[in-house]
């Protein structure tokens, strides 16, 4: 079941499972879209795909950045 999260701090600790009862990140696939500027981050879990829209670049990177190096990353563009 899709989900979208517009928090990044939400997000970011879904990523990093800080806590027990979230559940756990299988991939990510990252999605730039070059006409509007958008990236897209969406988290795929054993029961929902969380997505979060991000329309600044900066923040694109950070995110990026944030992302363990455990979890598998697929790059759409």
């Amino acid at each position: 079941m899709p989900k979208e999260i517009k928090d990044l701090k939400e997000f970011i600790k879904i990523v990093r499972r800080e806590q027990k009862n979230l559940p756990s990140a299988k991939k990510i696939t990252i999605k730039k879209n070059k006409k509007n500027g958008i990236t897209k981050f969406k988290l795929r879990t054993s029961r929902y795909l969380f997505t979060l829209k991000v329309d600044d670049k900066v923040k694109a990177e950070k995110i990026m950045q944030s992302i363990p190096p455990t979890l598998t990353k697929e790059n759409k563009n």
